[in-house]
Protein backbone atom coordinates (compact mmCIF):
# COMPACT_ATOMS: atom_id res chain seq x y z
CA UNK A 1 0.00 0.00 0.00
CA UNK A 2 1.26 3.25 -0.89
CA UNK A 3 1.14 5.56 2.45
CA UNK A 4 1.51 8.15 0.94
CA UNK A 5 -1.69 8.04 -1.09
CA UNK A 6 -3.37 6.57 2.06
CA UNK A 7 -2.53 9.79 4.33
CA UNK A 8 -3.41 11.95 1.26
CA UNK A 9 -7.11 10.13 1.80
CA UNK A 10 -7.57 9.95 5.31
CA UNK A 11 -6.69 13.67 5.26
CA UNK A 12 -9.05 14.70 2.32
CA UNK A 13 -11.63 12.25 3.29
CA UNK A 14 -11.53 13.77 6.98
CA UNK A 15 -12.07 17.16 5.64
CA UNK A 16 -14.83 16.33 3.45
CA UNK A 17 -16.91 14.20 6.14
CA UNK A 18 -15.94 17.29 7.90
CA UNK A 19 -16.52 20.27 6.48
CA UNK A 20 -18.39 19.40 2.73
CA UNK A 21 -21.83 19.38 2.03
CA UNK A 22 -24.07 16.13 1.46
CA UNK A 23 -22.09 15.40 -2.01
CA UNK A 24 -18.70 15.90 -0.50
CA UNK A 25 -19.46 13.58 2.36
CA UNK A 26 -21.50 11.18 0.16
CA UNK A 27 -18.86 11.37 -2.93
CA UNK A 28 -15.59 10.96 -0.02
CA UNK A 29 -17.79 7.96 1.63
CA UNK A 30 -18.29 6.22 -1.86
CA UNK A 31 -15.02 6.41 -2.70
CA UNK A 32 -13.08 5.91 0.52
CA UNK A 33 -15.12 3.11 0.62
CA UNK A 34 -14.20 1.91 -2.70
CA UNK A 35 -10.69 1.98 -1.84
CA UNK A 36 -10.89 0.01 0.82
CA UNK A 37 -12.59 -2.86 -1.63
CA UNK A 38 -10.18 -2.57 -3.91
CA UNK A 39 -7.61 -3.40 -1.69
CA UNK A 40 -9.35 -6.10 -0.34
CA UNK A 41 -9.79 -7.89 -3.25
CA UNK A 42 -6.23 -7.03 -5.23
CA UNK A 43 -4.29 -10.34 -5.85
CA UNK A 44 -1.06 -10.89 -3.50
CA UNK A 45 0.62 -12.09 -6.56
CA UNK A 46 2.82 -10.60 -8.51
CA UNK A 47 1.38 -11.57 -11.98
CA UNK A 48 -0.84 -8.13 -11.69
CA UNK A 49 -2.37 -6.74 -14.41
CA UNK A 50 -1.48 -9.02 -16.56
CA UNK A 51 -5.27 -9.85 -17.21
CA UNK A 52 -8.23 -7.81 -16.49
CA UNK A 53 -8.33 -7.50 -13.16
CA UNK A 54 -11.82 -8.42 -12.51
CA UNK A 55 -13.03 -7.23 -8.92
CA UNK A 56 -11.61 -3.68 -9.85
CA UNK A 57 -13.61 -3.89 -12.86
CA UNK A 58 -16.80 -4.72 -10.53
CA UNK A 59 -15.63 -2.11 -7.68
CA UNK A 60 -14.62 0.49 -10.31
CA UNK A 61 -17.71 0.09 -12.05
CA UNK A 62 -20.06 0.32 -9.22
CA UNK A 63 -18.09 3.83 -8.20
CA UNK A 64 -18.44 5.57 -11.43
CA UNK A 65 -21.94 4.66 -11.88
CA UNK A 66 -22.25 5.94 -8.07
CA UNK A 67 -20.22 8.81 -9.18
CA UNK A 68 -22.59 9.69 -12.01
CA UNK A 69 -25.95 9.60 -10.00
CA UNK A 70 -24.10 12.12 -7.85
CA UNK A 71 -23.22 14.85 -10.84
CA UNK A 72 -26.44 14.32 -11.84
CA UNK A 73 -27.66 15.45 -8.82
CA UNK A 74 -25.40 17.48 -7.00
CA UNK A 75 -25.46 21.35 -7.39
CA UNK A 76 -21.31 20.72 -7.64
CA UNK A 77 -18.94 20.35 -10.73
CA UNK A 78 -16.35 18.80 -8.85
CA UNK A 79 -18.74 15.23 -9.56
CA UNK A 80 -18.05 15.72 -13.09
CA UNK A 81 -14.84 16.24 -13.19
CA UNK A 82 -14.27 12.97 -11.07
CA UNK A 83 -16.84 10.73 -12.77
CA UNK A 84 -14.80 11.61 -16.18
CA UNK A 85 -11.57 10.40 -14.00
CA UNK A 86 -13.90 7.03 -13.46
CA UNK A 87 -14.77 6.94 -16.66
CA UNK A 88 -11.41 7.14 -18.18
CA UNK A 89 -10.46 3.63 -15.36
CA UNK A 90 -13.59 2.22 -16.88
CA UNK A 91 -12.07 2.91 -20.57
CA UNK A 92 -8.99 1.50 -19.48
CA UNK A 93 -10.75 -1.71 -18.47
CA UNK A 94 -12.69 -2.10 -21.59
CA UNK A 95 -9.23 -1.65 -23.79
CA UNK A 96 -7.75 -3.98 -21.26
CA UNK A 97 -10.23 -6.28 -22.61
CA UNK A 98 -10.43 -5.48 -26.07
CA UNK A 99 -6.77 -5.70 -26.96
CA UNK A 100 -5.13 -8.10 -23.95
CA UNK A 101 -1.63 -7.61 -25.48
CA UNK A 102 -1.64 -3.61 -24.34
CA UNK A 103 1.67 -3.34 -22.08
CA UNK A 104 0.62 -4.04 -18.57
CA UNK A 105 1.89 -0.89 -17.10
CA UNK A 106 -0.44 1.81 -19.58
CA UNK A 107 -3.42 -0.55 -17.68
CA UNK A 108 -1.86 -0.12 -14.17
CA UNK A 109 -1.07 3.63 -14.55
CA UNK A 110 -4.67 4.54 -16.34
CA UNK A 111 -6.54 2.74 -13.26
CA UNK A 112 -4.82 4.22 -10.47
CA UNK A 113 -3.21 7.67 -11.51
CA UNK A 114 -6.80 9.50 -11.16
CA UNK A 115 -7.15 8.32 -7.66
CA UNK A 116 -4.63 11.44 -6.66
CA UNK A 117 -6.90 14.08 -8.10
CA UNK A 118 -10.08 12.63 -7.11
CA UNK A 119 -9.50 12.85 -3.52
CA UNK A 120 -7.94 16.28 -4.30
CA UNK A 121 -11.41 17.35 -5.95
CA UNK A 122 -13.94 16.40 -3.17
CA UNK A 123 -11.60 18.16 -0.56
CA UNK A 124 -11.31 21.12 -3.06
CA UNK A 125 -15.57 20.47 -3.03
CA UNK A 126 -15.52 20.74 0.55
CA UNK A 127 -13.63 23.47 0.97
CA UNK A 128 -15.80 25.82 -2.01
CA UNK A 129 -18.59 24.66 -0.04
CA UNK A 130 -17.46 26.12 3.37
CA UNK A 131 -16.55 29.31 1.07
CA UNK A 132 -19.93 29.74 -0.12
CA UNK A 133 -21.38 29.06 3.13
CA UNK A 134 -19.38 32.06 4.98
CA UNK A 135 -20.12 33.92 2.02
CA UNK A 136 -24.18 33.52 1.05
CA UNK A 137 -25.12 31.76 4.37
CA UNK A 138 -26.15 29.18 2.12
CA UNK A 139 -25.25 26.25 -0.18
CA UNK A 140 -27.79 24.10 -1.80
CA UNK A 141 -26.34 20.79 -2.29
CA UNK A 142 -29.02 19.14 -4.55
CA UNK A 143 -30.83 20.13 -7.27
CA UNK A 144 -34.37 19.25 -8.30
CA UNK A 145 -35.45 18.16 -11.08
CA UNK A 146 -38.14 19.82 -11.58
CA UNK A 147 -39.87 22.90 -9.61
CA UNK A 148 -42.71 22.70 -7.55
CA UNK A 149 -45.52 22.62 -9.66
CA UNK A 150 -48.62 25.00 -10.10
CA UNK A 151 -52.25 23.74 -9.31
CA UNK A 152 -53.10 21.39 -12.52
CA UNK A 153 -54.83 23.30 -15.48
CA UNK A 154 -58.97 22.69 -15.26
CA UNK A 155 -60.16 20.00 -17.09
CA UNK A 156 -62.07 20.29 -20.54
CA UNK A 157 -62.56 22.74 -22.94
CA UNK A 158 -62.67 26.30 -21.59
CA UNK A 159 -63.76 28.95 -23.12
Amino acid sequence: MNYYYLTLLILCTSYALWAGGGPERLGAAIFALSVAATHLIRTANEQRWLDIEAGELIVDAVTFLAFVAIALRANRYWPLWVSAMLGIGMLGHLARGMIPDTFWWAYAVVLTIWSYPIVLLFALGAFLHRRRLSRYGVDRSWVSSSGRSGPAPPAGPTG
